[in-house]
């Protein structure tokens, strides 16, 4: 669910929800539920891999639960603090490339079980097989990935995602009017890359 979809009655429910997820693990279990799709297939389309989405999505839940009695409720969704740790996470794997993450176990150590549909990772798996067909996906994704993180977090939020400004604003904590112009650069610097591949592989 979008964020500029959300209303008054929507945020007041959620606003319950976390602060039960603070006293119990079930509660928290439903966040997860309602979220995990959304988050899956964000940093499936960061990541371009099934696998490593799949062990991304498990830590930045992991941080979630760990630190939810630190979250301050502020009247926007919970999903832009979730999507706040998914760039930070994201970007902390392309530091690490290849380290080892944490697996979907240590979120049922911590004391709830997360149901995540089989269905949801048939669709992971079948995203990646058409992703690996379309190398002019990949090239841009690479491009992408060589923009200077300010630029790198605002645009794939806004494409990968499919976040409006003033939500980009909200996850990343940046008044609207720099997330945009951080975009307007970013996807600047992204053609003048792209277009520069583009010529230096047909040489």
């Amino acid at each position: 669910m979008a964020f500029l979809n959300y209303k008054a009655a929507d945020l007041e429910k959620e606003k319950e929800l976390v602060e039960q997820a603070k006293r119990d693990p079930e509660a928290f279990g439903k966040l997860y539920e309602q979220y995990f799709d959304a988050i899956l297939n964000y940093v499936l389309r960061r990541t371009g891999n099934v696998q490593n989405a799949q062990d991304i999505t498990a830590e930045i839940f992991l941080q979630a639960l760990k630190n939810i009695n630190k979250f301050q409720w502020r009247n926007i969704p919970f999903s832009a603090w979730l999507f706040r740790i998914a760039t930070n996470e994201i970007a902390a794997w392309f530091r690490k490339k290849g380290s080892k993450t944490v697996s979907l176990d240590a979120l049922r150590e911590k004391g709830f079980d997360p149901v995540a549909g089989d269905d949801v990772e048939q669709e992971a798996l079948a995203a990646q097989e058409e992703l690996l067909k379309q190398q002019e996906f990949l090239a841009v994704l690479k491009q992408i990935d060589l923009l200077p993180p300010k630029y790198r977090e605002v645009v794939a939020l806004r494409f990968f995602a499919g976040k409006q400004l003033l939500e980009i604003s909200q996850i990343l904590k940046k008044p609207e009017g720099t997330v945009k112009s951080l975009l307007h650069r970013g996807l600047k610097k992204l053609k003048n890359n792209y277009l520069r591949h583009e010529q230096s592989a047909t040489f």
